[in-house]
C-alpha cells in the first residue's frame, strides 16, 4: 500500500470513523436512556437527546395528570384532603415537580414553600386565563417553571385549582447520565481510534524506518551478516528491499575482496617459493662454471642446459603471473581465426613430444576427426591450454613409465579433446575444485610438484571464453583424463 493511500486512510480514520462511531454510540445511548426514562417516570415516547426541553419535562407529570383526572371524575372532594395531597406531592417530587392547590383562589396546599411564594401571583393570573374544565399549560419565564393547571368545581360550588409545577432548569438524572456517557464514549472512541491509528502508522512506517536505521548502524560498524526483513510493498518497504539488496552486494563485494587479497597473497607466496628453486639451481650451476667445477666440455654443456631449463621454468612462472593479472581484469588478448583441427593438434603434439621424450614420457596421439574439420579459436591461447594440461600431468606423474595420450574426437557439432595420463590420479573429493584458482592437490610444495596453482584455472577460463566446456575424470592410482569441447564449423580451407 502506497504512503499516499495510507495518508488518505489516516485522514478518514481521524475524521469520518470517529464521527460515525460517536453517532452510533449516541443512538445506542439515547435509545437505552429513553427506555430507562419511560420505565422510571411511567411516560410514553420521549426523546432525551433534546436535553432539558419543555417537552421532556411535560412528560414527567403525564401519569399524575391521568390520576388527577380519574380522581376528579370519581372523588373530587379528595383534593381538600391534606394527607392525599401530601402523598401526591411526594410522588411528584420524584419527578422533579411539586403540587399547589387553591380553593376559591386561596392556597390550601403548597408542596414547595420557597418556590410557591414567587409563583403565588402568577398562578392567580393563570386562574383568570383558564376558565375551562381542561388542563392549561403555562411557562413562567420569570421563575423558569412549567405550570400545568386544572380547575374544577366541588358539590358545594367552591372552585378547586390544581397546579403541577416543574422546574425546567433542573437536569434530569437520565439526561445527565446520557450526556456523561456520551462524553466518555466519545473520548473512548477517540482514544481507541487514535491508538489503533498510531499502532498502524508505527507498524507500517516507523517500525520499518527503525529497522532501516538499525541496519545502517550495523553496516557502519562493519557488520554485514544480518538480514533486513521488511515485507511491506509501499515506498518504505521498497526502500528497505533496495537496502537489503545493497547489503547483499556489499557483502559479496567485501567477501570477493577478502578472497582476492587472500588469493593474491597466496599467489605471491607460491610464485616466490617456486622461483626460489630455479634461482638457487641457476646460482649453483653458475658458481660451478665460474669456479671451474665443470672441467670437461660435456659437463659445462650440461650445466649450461640446466641453467637454460631453470631459466625457462622462471619464465613460465612469470608468464603465468602476467596472464593471471589479465584474467583477473578480463583483458586476455584473443585473436580468433579459423583453425584446421587435424593440422593444428598434429603440430602441437610434435612440439610437446620433444619435451616429453626428453623426460622419458611416452606420448600417444589419436585423431578421429576428418581432415577438413574447422573450429574458430585463438591458436596461441589453445596452445597454452594444451601445455598447461600436459604440464599438470607431468607435475603429478608418479609412474616410472609415464604415458600421456591425446585423443581428438568428433561428437556431432563439437570437437572433443581428451588428454589422458597414467599419473597418481585425483581423489573424488578433490575433483570439483581442481579448476579453482590456487587449488593444489599436493600440499607438500616440493620442487617437483610446485607451481602457482593457477594453471588449470587459466585453462578453464580460456575454454569458456571460446564458448566451450571442460571437465575431468580421474581414478586414484590409475590416472586422470581432462576433456574439453570446442564448437566446430564447416570449412573447406585449411589454416
Amino acid at each position: 500500500m502506497k504512503i499516499r493511500t495510507k495518508l488518505l486512510i489516516t485522514f478518514l480514520t481521524i475524521t469520518v470513523v470517529p464521527i460515525f462511531l460517536i453517532y452510533i454510540s449516541i443512538l445506542g445511548l439515547s435509545s437505552y436512556q429513553n427506555r430507562v426514562f419511560r420505565e422510571t417516570y411511567d411516560v410514553g415516547q420521549v426523546d432525551l437527546s433534546a436535553g432539558a426541553s419543555i417537552r421532556v419535562f411535560s412528560h414527567l407529570t403525564e401519569s399524575i395528570q391521568k390520576e388527577i383526572e380519574e380522581k376528579i371524575a370519581k372523588d373530587p372532594e379528595i383534593f381538600t384532603d391534606q394527607s392525599y395531597l401530601g402523598d401526591l406531592n411526594a410522588r411528584m417530587t420524584e419527578k422533579h415537580s411539586f403540587l399547589m392547590v387553591t380553593k376559591d383562589g386561596k392556597l390550601i396546599y403548597i408542596g414547595n414553600d420557597e418556590t410557591a411564594s414567587s409563583l403565588e401571583r402568577e398562578i392567580s393570573d393563570y386562574a383568570e386565563i383558564n376558565d375551562s374544565d381542561s388542563w392549561g399549560n403555562y411557562l413562567d419565564k420569570n421563575t423558569e417553571h412549567l405550570i400545568k393547571q386544572r380547575e374544577f368545581e366541588l358539590a358545594d360550588g367552591s372552585r378547586i385549582a390544581v397546579y403541577l409545577v416543574t422546574n425546567v432548569v433542573d437536569v434530569i438524572p437520565e439526561v445527565k447520565s446520557m450526556i456523561t456517557e456520551m462524553f466518555f464514549s466519545s473520548v473512548l472512541i477517540l482514544f481507541i481510534t487514535g491508538g489503533m491509528l498510531t499502532a498502524w502508522v508505527y507498524r507500517s512506517i516507523l517500525w520499518p524506518i527503525g529497522k532501516l536505521q538499525e541496519a545502517t548502524k550495523q553496516i557502519r560498524d562493519g557488520n554485514l551478516d544480518f538480514t533486513l526483513d521488511v515485507e511491506d510493498d509501499d515506498e518504505i518497504g521498497q526502500l528497505c528491499q533496495n537496502f537489503e539488496e545493497m547489503r547483499i552486494r556489499l557483502k559479496e563485494s567485501t567477501e570477493e575482496k577478502i578472497q582476492y587479497d587472500k588469493e593474491s597473497k597466496e599467489l605471491i607466496s607460491n610464485i616466490s617459493h617456486d622461483l626460489k628453486t630455479p634461482i638457487t639451481a641457476i646460482k649453483g650451476y653458475a658458481e660451478g662454471l665460474m669456479e671451474g667445477v665443470a672441467s670437461s666440455p660435456e659437463k659445462r654443456d650440461k650445466y649450461i642446459r640446466t641453467i637454460y631449463n631453470k631459466a625457462n621454468d622462471m619464465d613460465r612462472l612469470i608468464n603465468e603471473l602476467t596472464f593471471y593479472s589479465k584474467i583477473d581484469t578480463n583483458k586476455i588478448p584473443y585473436t580468433f581465426s579459423k583453425i584446421n583441427v587435424a593440422n593444428y593438434f598434429r603440430d602441437c603434439v610434435e612440439e610437446v613430444g620433444l619435451e616429453l621424450e626428453a623426460r622419458g614420457i611416452e606420448l600417444g596421439y589419436f585423431n578421429f576427426v576428418d581432415e577438413d574439420v574447422m573450429v574458430i579459436a585463438d591458436a596461441e591461447q589453445m596452445k597454452r591450454v594444451i601445455n598447461n594440461i600436459i604440464g599438470n600431468s607431468l607435475k603429478y606423474m608418479d609412474k616410472k613409465n609415464g604415458i600421456i595420450n591425446i585423443r581428438i574426437l568428433d561428437v556431432g557439432d563439437f570437437v572433443q579433446v581428451e588428454i589422458e595420463d597414467n599419473g597418481k590420479g585425483i581423489g573424488q573429493k578433490e575433483l570439483p575444485y581442481i579448476f579453482d584458482r590456487f587449488y593444489r592437490t599436493d600440499s607438500s610444495r616440493n620442487s617437483s610438484k610446485g607451481g602457482s596453482g593457477i594453471g588449470l584455472s587459466i585453462v578453464k577460463k580460456i575454454i569458456e571464453d571460446h564458448g566451450g566446456k571442460i571437465w575431468v575424470t580421474s581414478k586414484l592410482g590409475i590416472g586422470t583424463e581432462i576433456h574439453f569441447v570446442l564448437r566446430k564449423i564447416a570449412g573447406d580451407t585449411q589454416q
